[in-house]
């Protein structure tokens, strides 16, 4: 992709999809869906997950899977406010591109 992926659209991206699950997910599989939209490598998006536990976007818990313990992260409310207003700012400046790309003029 030629268009760089900044900390706030990353955040935005992993809150979105930690969010379609009640009651969390664990981090490869954030990974593989992470990946349905951009290229991210795991040691790209797991400092990504220890900033957002660390704003308390996110909590973290482990849960026992064939022996070993698995790493769960679940938003948080203050994480699901934190979401509403990226997805609010995407939703602006995003049409504002399209506008822009497609030779509209902008209000």
């Amino acid at each position: 992709m030629v268009f760089a992926t900044g900390a706030a659209l990353l955040d935005a991206i992993v809150l979105a999809v930690v969010s379609k699950e009640e009651k969390g997910t664990y981090g490869y599989k954030i990974t593989q869906d992470v990946r349905k939209a951009i290229d991210i490598s795991e040691s790209t998006l797991y400092p990504v997950l220890r900033r957002l536990q660390k704003n308390r976007n996110l909590i973290v818990y482990d849960v026992e899977c064939a022996g070993r313990n698995r790493r769960y992260y679940k938003l948080t409310e203050m994480g699901a406010v934190k979401l509403e207003e990226y997805r609010r700012e995407w939703a602006d400046y995003s049409s504002k591109i399209t506008k822009l790309f497609s030779g509209e003029e902008l209000t």
